[in-house]
């Protein structure tokens, strides 16, 4: 049975982290002292659900977080600094702070240390997550204590939930668009202007002309997708826009 730690201190360890080059060691109380931080806990770098969705939403969603009083979001997985620094480059997730716990001293700590032998990953962190301010444990969402690997309440949408019940979450929005298109800049300026975020797919680089006609019926760009619907060109998005701000 895992335990719930709501309550007490978070264990006092020092993470072996590396900067520009160097060996930069940092102590719990310099992670934790006089902030309010959210903490994700996982089973390892470059696995699926780590990287499909459990770090990416978490990283979408940290500049909500901050908004509600959250001043850092951490991720931490018992890989080394080496390991743990490529992976946050090739999620591309500048807005977490990635901590690595090569020993697992820290998961130990915190009784979420597992044995993973069945999968050749040795000791590894059980998946939770956790608000933690200066240094004391508040809430603690762990997964059931099953077979495999668990993913319902330590994910970020139930976390937010948790600090900000009323928070609006972001859109998740993407646009496909081409190089030298003057109606893929407008789009772009319209989604900046209303300060919405959103993803870039750009013909011929990260898509074919077949994936936008599969997608949406359609070959030409920019086609502009918010929460799995499609709205269409720039002047489409305009008068969503709009329709949006009226509302």
């Amino acid at each position: 049975m895992l335990d719930n730690r709501e309550g007490q201190n978070v264990p006092q360890v020092t993470f072996r982290t590396r900067r520009d080059h160097e060996w930069v060691d940092m102590t719990t109380d310099e992670v934790f002292k006089n902030k309010t931080v959210v903490v994700f806990s996982l089973p390892g770098a470059f696995t699926p659900t780590c990287s499909s969705t459990h770090v990416p939403r978490y990283n979408q969603l940290t500049p909500t977080f901050k908004q509600h009083g959250i001043d850092e979001v951490i991720c931490i997985s018992v890989n080394d600094a080496f390991v743990m620094n490529e992976w946050r480059n090739e999620q591309k997730a500048t807005n977490i702070t990635f901590m690595p716990d090569g020993n697992g001293d820290f998961s130990r700590g915190m009784g979420m240390l597992v044995s993973k032998d069945d999968l050749g990953f040795g000791d590894r962190s059980w998946r939770y997550s956790m608000l933690v301010k200066d240094g004391v444990i508040e809430k603690m969402f762990i997964e059931p204590d099953v077979p495999g690997d668990p993913f319902e309440v330590s994910d970020a949408d139930t976390m937010l939930t948790y600090v900000a019940p009323n928070a609006s979450k972001p859109l998740d929005v993407t646009m496909f668009s081409r190089e030298g298109c003057s109606y893929c800049v407008r789009a772009k300026g319209l989604l900046r202007d209303a300060g919405i975020q959103f993803e870039e797919l750009v013909l011929n680089r990260d898509f074919s002309e077949s994936t936008i006609r599969a997608i949406s019926d359609m070959s030409t760009v920019p086609q502009v997708f918010i929460n799995g619907d499609r709205i269409g060109g720039s002047e489409e998005l305009e008068q969503y826009l709009n329709k949006s701000r009226a509302a």
